[in-house]
């Protein structure tokens, strides 16, 4: 087994039959990251894996006055490929203790949201609807660029919005989510990480080293 190193208690043995199986994604990650070391060790260390069980996000896990804040410069980068990244480190979904039902994501910072990108003729064929009173014979649009004159900060937002799970859940990331115009932020005391360039970057190419030093995985 490629795991012989890890302890006996990573090993998961389904009821009722005498197979064993190599450990789930996220838990083998858990295991090879913290074994070595005698403690377990997983985002944040914040709590202890019991390593014959399962592993689910609790309410400590998630905890927003320990969750990491990443910072992303929107500056002449591809609106669709920096919607994507953002919303999956709002999500989490790039650490192993990733729960599609809890926010085990971070939070992010955009600046320079008025100089992203668009490709083709987005910029003026793009349209952008919304109702003012949410009364039949109501509804606006514009274009990208008429959005971008009137509030930058909408562009990135509603491209994030619409990647992130429908409901309470969605509602709670998208409030994680901070979209400045320009490159001034009030958010410097959380020590952001800076991501930006891992937009353009496959997912074996990138280089996380910084993400993963700042969840506690290194």
């Amino acid at each position: 087994h490629r795991h012989a190193a890890v302890a006996k208690s990573c090993v998961v043995r389904p009821k009722g039959t005498g197979v064993t199986t190599r450990p789930a994604r996220g838990l083998d990650f858990a295991c090879r990251a913290t074994v070595a070391g005698g403690e377990v060790k997983w985002v944040g260390n914040r709590r202890k894996l019991d390593l014959n069980r399962k592993y689910y996000p609790k309410k400590e896990d998630v905890d927003t006055q320990k969750k990491v804040w990443y910072i992303v410069d929107a500056e002449g980068k591809t609106l669709g490929r920096l919607a994507t990244m953002v919303s999956m480190y709002l999500r989490g979904k790039h650490l192993p203790t990733f729960s599609p039902s809890m926010d085990t994501g971070g939070y992010v910072v955009v600046i320079n949201a008025d100089k992203v990108a668009v490709s083709g003729k987005k910029e003026t064929d793009k349209m952008y609807y919304y109702h003012r009173v949410h009364r039949p014979g109501t509804m606006k649009t514009e274009t990208l660029s008429e959005l971008r004159q009137r509030v930058p900060e909408r562009i990135v937002e509603r491209a994030v919005k619409g990647m992130l799970p429908k409901g309470r859940l969605g509602n709670t990331l998208f409030t994680h989510l901070k979209v400045y115009a320009g490159p001034e932020h009030p958010h410097e005391a959380q020590k952001p990480v800076d991501i930006t360039s891992l937009i353009d970057k496959k997912p074996k190419e990138a280089d996380l080293a910084a993400v993963r030093a700042a969840v506690g995985l290194e």
